[in-house]
């Protein structure tokens, strides 16, 4: 069989296995099922250009691990379980979340198999050295090297193929509907993402806040198959709200802007809301388990908009913003340029150096002693005062990575259905069942663990299932 990029010919004969999406989740179970299935398809939306959803903004991966290797220090179960379950409202589900947690440590090894190679970590902001292994290249990267793979195997591939819903008979998928036809398969992989670029989907939860979301991942991820999924009586899983969403800039492009656009200044500076006050501690935990609640907060002030606002003796310590960030040389010339009312302003930063315990050491790579006192909200750690022309700041939007609700699955991948029972072989990788372990909370770098872990586990199953079809 010859790898095609085409869209493919309706009828014919049955794909043992089809996978839909063509990122890290879809990719792994993709070359897990062509171990165990001759025929196998990858069904992807996007052109070949711009392929591989929201993988393409990855660049690391988290996963226990007992030795240094590429990264820093051991990285036991116990204390990645710890991690996940000290993030938003805990695992949606423990038993699953256990699962991805312990299948986790096989990864790396599997990764390194089919081409994918390493790089010791950079110091910065989110200091994941120790937790997180960083792959050469980033997502894209990472996206081609699956590719590689894939074609080596025989692995089909159709780009540009966008697919509108399933064919069931009964319990039993017996096709894929596409703008070209049907496309005949014994068993179903589905990794299409969540539906994050379907405002009007966010806004049934959110109201009109919807249209203040910025979408830092794939346009294409708008719950198409989702939607099918449920219509065919799949069960639901994970938080209405439920999202992976950052902070970041609010002249940041709608969609696609991927990891460029987050800003890394939160916790060295205050973050105010559009009224000039704090609305949140700022240094509450080490960025890599706080970092993605920011873009819920901003979500949750009115216009969904907050500014970062920091000084000249920070500036050094974390990535610098993507775009120009404003630069005065007063708090309330700073607050003019960001159409902020100087006097709040200016007051709220006063209270804030007011605030600070003396005595404090400022170490920005631990949860220092530098904290506030007497001041609601405070600031836990990393708390200077701002003094130091001149200053800086920058609007904030929440930006979406990709939303939790997706659809329920067993310890198999299998789907499940609101009868309680399971689709005889349709299975469910990546962000479309990350509802399953992710409740409101994220991370860095579990998204990824997450594809991984089930798109092995996911090809796995699909290829026996196409047998049994």
């Amino acid at each position: 069989m010859t790898p095609s990029t085409g869209p493919p010919l309706p009828g014919g004969r049955p794909w043992d296995v089809v996978v839909i999406g063509g990122g890290n989740a879809g990719l792994v179970a993709a070359i897990t099922a062509r171990q165990h299935a001759r025929r196998v398809l990858v069904v992807e939306r996007a052109q070949a250009l711009m392929r591989g959803g929201n993988t393409r903004h990855t660049r690391n991966i988290r996963c226990v691990h007992s030795r240094a290797d590429e990264f820093t220090g051991p990285y036991p179960f116990d204390e990645l379980w710890r991690d996940l379950c000290g993030i938003g409202t805990g695992p949606s589900n423990e038993k699953l979340a256990e699962l991805t947690v312990r299948e986790s440590e096989t990864i790396p090894g599997w990764m390194s198999r089919h081409g994918v190679r390493w790089q010791r970590p950079l110091a910065g902001t989110l200091q994941l050295g120790r937790t997180n292994r960083f792959f050469l290249g980033g997502g894209k990267a990472l996206v081609n090297t699956y590719h590689r793979a894939a074609a080596q195997l025989g692995i089909a591939v159709c780009n540009g193929t966008t697919v509108e819903d399933l064919v069931m008979d009964g319990d039993r998928c017996r096709g894929l509907v596409t703008g070209s036809g049907v496309i005949g398969a014994r068993a179903v992989v589905c990794a299409s993402g969540g539906f994050e670029a379907d405002i009007d989907w966010l806004r049934r939860y959110w109201g009109d806040a919807a249209d203040n979301f910025l979408i830092r991942g794939s346009r294409d991820n708008d719950g198409r198959v989702i939607a099918a999924l449920y219509a065919h009586g799949a069960a639901r899983a994970g938080e209405e709200r439920g999202f992976h969403a950052v902070a970041i800039d609010a002249r940041s492009p709608r969609f696609d802007g991927g990891i460029a656009t987050r800003l890394d200044s939160i916790p060295f500076g205050i973050v105010v809301n559009s009224d000039g006050r704090r609305f949140y501690d700022e240094g509450e935990e080490i960025w890599p388990k706080r970092y993605a609640i920011w873009g819920r907060n901003i979500a949750e002030q009115p216009g969904q908009i907050a500014y970062s606002l920091w000084d000249a003796k920070v500036r050094r310590l974390f990535l610098p913003p993507m775009y120009q960030p404003a630069e005065a040389g007063s708090i309330g010339e700073l607050a003019g340029m960001l159409d902020l009312d100087a006097r709040a302003v200016a007051a709220t930063v006063a209270g804030f150096n007011a605030s600070i315990r003396p005595g404090g050491a400022f170490n920005p790579a631990v949860l220092d002693d530098c904290a506030t006192e007497g001041i609601t909200p405070p600031k836990s750690h990393w708390a200077q005062p701002i003094d130091t022309p001149p200053y800086y700041g920058v609007a904030m939007r929440p930006g979406i990575t990709f939303t939790y609700l997706g659809v329920a699955v067993t310890e198999q991948a299998r789907v499940l259905r609101t009868d309680g029972t399971t689709f005889a072989n349709v299975y469910a990788a990546g962000e479309i069942m990350s509802g399953n372990i992710l409740s409101t909370g994220y991370l860095a770098g579990f998204g990824l663990t997450i594809g991984s872990v089930w798109g092995r586990i996911a090809g796995a199953e699909a290829s026996r299932g196409a047998h049994d079809g």
